[in-house]
């Protein structure tokens, strides 16, 4: 595993072989005639990757059988302990992963993400922007305090863009992969994923920061899909609501009565486990959804049926 943060920082023995000039990969037993499901062999980033859904669709990229996986988070120590554990489960033989300390909400830290990116893997199949803030001043909107409001909008909608206008750049510049015969259910240029929410569609009391912040990556995705849509780069939204997780789990701790309401307002009776999200990027990821762009595909175990969407 080649370790890397903005600063620069890699491992003793990543350092010599990027002094050489060598490749890092990452030795693995090989598959023989294995067959990847959904067609996942290309090169993954995935902010956020740290934690939450990003670990998990970090992961799911390298069981899929991605040949390389950058886990970008602003904790670098969460993301190498992440990378480590892909290296455990990778299925691609020449499977490599990439450590990235990032701020999402830095243009210039953004900018060094892909170029750090650029320089390891030979292409960007794969994004997924899942760095992202949790409420912590829940009030009413007459009550809603500014400072918080400014760092969702930081965070969750300039982190976005910031991100999503960097990997559109690159896959544009690269030439488009086709999977299988038909010349029309191919890869692209690549796939980009935003990480939304089911606060994306509907409203929820006392978190008006958080449904404005998911409301605008909703309409970041529309967009760029409609810009990318000529390049052969599709752009999607996922919006899931209640997951397992280190947010879900502090939100809990401090409201222990949550987990209940939770349970209620779920059809299905509930909380969504990281890797049900992960499965749906992973087909969002793939030839097999070659013909979606511009969705928010909403994964919530039904508590938005009662709501109008």
């Amino acid at each position: 595993m080649l370790y890397q943060t903005c600063r620069q920082l890699i491992t003793r023995s990543a350092l010599a072989a990027w002094k050489s000039g060598a490749a890092l990969h990452m030795p693995r037993k090989s598959l023989g005639t294995r067959q990847f499901s959904m067609g996942i062999d290309g090169y993954a980033l995935v902010t956020g990757a740290g934690s939450g859904i990003g670990k998990a669709c970090a992961l799911a990229y390298a069981r899929e059988g991605a040949a390389g996986v950058a886990f970008s988070d602003i904790n670098v120590e969460a993301a190498i302990e992440a990378a480590k554990e892909s290296e455990r489960v990778a299925k691609n033989p020449r499977y490599r992963s990439l450590v990235i300390e990032t701020d999402v909400s830095d243009q210039e830290s953004v900018d060094r993400m892909i170029d750090l990116v650029v320089q390891t893997f030979p292409r960007l199949d794969y994004a997924v922007n899942s760095a992202g803030v949790g409420v912590e001043t829940p009030a009413e909107v007459s009550e809603a305090s500014i400072r918080e409001f400014e760092r969702f909008l930081k965070v969750n909608v300039t982190g976005t863009l910031l991100a999503v206008r960097a990997q559109s750049r690159v896959m544009k510049r690269q030439e488009p992969l086709n999977h299988g015969t038909d010349s029309l259910r191919t890869l692209g240029r690549g796939v980009i994923t935003n990480m939304g929410s089911g606060n994306s569609y509907v409203a929820t009391p006392h978190i008006v920061q958080y449904t404005a912040s998911k409301h605008a990556v909703l309409g970041i995705t529309r967009n760029a899909a409609l810009d990318n849509a000529p390049y052969g780069i599709r752009v999607n939204c996922l919006c899931p609501s209640w997951v397992k997780g280190p947010m879900i789990d502090r939100a809990i701790a401090g409201n222990p009565s949550l987990a209940d309401a939770i349970k209620r307002a779920v059809p299905m009776g509930r909380i969504a486990q990281p890797d049900e999200i992960s499965d749906v990027v992973m087909f969002l990821s793939s030839p097999r959804s070659s013909y979606v762009t511009g969705a928010g595909w909403i994964v919530d175990g039904g508590a938005t049926l009662q709501m109008h969407t």
